[in-house]
């Protein structure tokens, strides 16, 4: 007998491809048509027999009224990174089982990283900028160059590896701050262990990779900013709330030499009146180094796997304990 199931889940960038889908109808048996946080709790009668619940962003609460509704609910494969705003309290004492996506959203974050750091060597963001307001050529400036540069990684977590990874293609030197990452396992990674003050002093380029956790929130000062080496670059794609935003942006405006890539801000966009918008060397994207487009799909693609092992006994690949959580973004 097939397992029951229900969708619920935003119907923007839906991380489940129409081949993953009909697998998954052919696999369990889905009890409406895929429904929203909002649609679910309006209906809350269609949870009653429900034992494994799929969903992604816009993810409902699983708060003590849910679990009321959904007694039979044994399992949710959550195609997506972090589950902060679906857990509770009440969600873990259940012991439902809870997988997610975040290694599969890793893999873009980490490409777009990657990309990031080679256009930060060749000052690309800089030069482009100078260009269009010189309607020609800029002018001459230094430029490191991908060859012989430092590279400096904040957080080792799958993320920090898989940009380690791609970035041993390089002639570059990766230099990496993490309090969890021990030397040993630093030589296996090829990366040298340092701390922040040295990293933010010696890196040509800097990458956050660190999760948003009460010990990390403003982690990032502007006196780590003001140490920085001439023409260096900061990325952040992890969260903006670990930058102290006043003290960074006081000192972007006082070192114009310096550049800053931030695809996340706090808050999130930015206000209206932000400096982050007309500073000439901030970079800003729209919170877009996580999956999008097709790119969605493997986060569904993953939690079908998740599925197979769930439905066969097996360990879960991706599963997220309330320890896992502790230290997930």
């Amino acid at each position: 007998m097939k397992k029951r199931a229900l969708y619920i889940l935003d119907r923007v960038n839906v991380p489940y491809s129409p081949e993953t889908q009909r697998v998954l109808r052919d696999t369990l048996d889905f009890r409406s048509t895929p429904m929203t946080a909002a649609e679910a709790s309006a209906r809350p009668s269609v949870l009653g027999d429900v034992e494994i619940i799929f969903s992604g962003w816009g993810g409902p609460r699983v708060d003590r009224l849910f679990l009321g509704a959904a007694p039979r609910l044994e399992a949710i494969f959550y195609a997506a990174g972090s589950v902060r705003d679906m857990v509770t309290d009440a969600f873990w004492e259940r012991g439902i089982v809870l997988s997610s996506a975040w290694g599969a959203n890793a893999v873009p974050v980490a490409e777009f990283t990657f990309a990031q750091i080679i256009l930060a060597l060749k000052d690309t963001h800089r030069r482009s900028r100078q260009m269009h307001a010189a309607h020609g050529l800029p002018a001459a400036t230094a430029c490191t160059g991908a060859y012989g540069a430092r590279v400096g990684l904040i957080g080792m977590g799958m993320i920090g590896r898989l940009v380690a990874e791609r970035l041993q293609s390089l002639d570059v030197e990766v230099w990496v701050f993490d309090p969890f990452l021990s030397e040993e396992r630093a030589k296996e990674l090829g990366v040298r262990a340092t701390d922040l003050e040295t990293l933010f002093r010696e890196s040509h380029v800097i990458s956050l990779h660190a999760p948003s956790l009460d010990s990390t929130r403003g982690m990032i000062a502007g006196a780590h900013f003001k140490t920085m080496r001439q023409g260096a670059t900061f990325i952040n794609t992890a969260r903006g709330a670990i930058l102290r935003e006043e003290q960074v942006v006081a000192v972007l405006q006082q070192r114009p030499d310096l550049f800053a890539v931030l695809d996340v801000t706090e808050p999130e966009p930015p206000v209206p009146n932000s400096p982050l918008y007309t500073l000439p060397n901030v970079y800003l994207t729209p919170h877009l180094a996580g999956s999008i487009g097709n790119e969605c799909w493997r986060m569904g693609d993953y939690m079908l796997g998740e599925l197979k092992r769930h439905l066969a006994g097996e360990p879960l690949k991706w599963q997220v304990t309330r320890e896992v959580f502790e230290h997930m973004a």
